[in-house]
């Protein structure tokens, strides 16, 4: 994770890209400038805190089409649609796709630089997101089949008691099994629990 914000810069016009690209350099983030859509799928790496500045009008995959295709990939950097002239439709779309914000040309300094922010800050957010989830996941893939049998059971709040009439095993051995459960998902409540079931999609496996 870099801490110095990276700018993917995606733009056809190159006085644009050199003129954005020397701008924002000097600011002090670090700019990849790429000419075209395909440039910068065939090229680009992913990095975080990052955000996509995107030209919407582009000849050989417009920056909806990008989005789209980044969406089908995973890959969730926010992106910034920068725009001479869109369509109502193309920028409810972008939106709904999840594009943080949308500017038009000319834009100031200043609007540029909040609007990259605001994607930087959002890009931290969801990398710290992503890695607790990946985290919680690994620390539930070390539960036994009966561990995850008793986790389940008791983040729907069902008592020792009942989990062990359900699964026809002893209280004491319930006991046993949640101690374990509590151990390897790192919590120290059982509202812990249900808030890491809940934040990684637990009770989907």
């Amino acid at each position: 994770m870099s801490d110095i914000g990276h700018v993917y810069l995606i733009d056809d016009d190159e006085s644009m890209r050199t003129s954005l690209g020397r701008m924002l350099d000097e600011v002090g983030y670090q700019v990849q400038e790429y000419a075209s859509a395909s440039d910068f799928l065939e090229k680009s790496l992913p990095i975080s805190p990052a955000v996509i500045l995107l030209d919407m009008q582009m000849p050989d995959i417009t920056g909806l089409d990008l989005q789209k295709q980044l969406v089908s990939l995973g890959r969730k950097t926010p992106i910034v649609f920068i725009s001479g002239q869109s369509h109502p439709h193309q920028i409810v779309q972008a939106l709904k796709n999840g594009a943080v914000d949308f500017l038009f040309k000319p834009f100031n300094l200043e609007e540029l630089l909040q609007a990259i922010n605001e994607a930087l800050k959002f890009d931290k957010q969801q990398f710290k997101s992503i890695a607790k989830e990946i985290e919680t996941k690994k620390n539930y893939d070390l539960l036994t089949p009966r561990e995850k049998e008793v986790s389940a059971l008791l983040v729907k709040g069902f008592l020792n008691k009942e989990i062990a009439e359900q699964l026809g095993i002893s209280k004491a051995t319930i006991k046993v099994h949640k101690a374990r459960v509590i151990e390897k998902m790192q919590v120290t409540s059982m509202q812990d629990l249900v808030k890491k079931y809940l934040e990684a999609d637990l009770d989907q496996n």
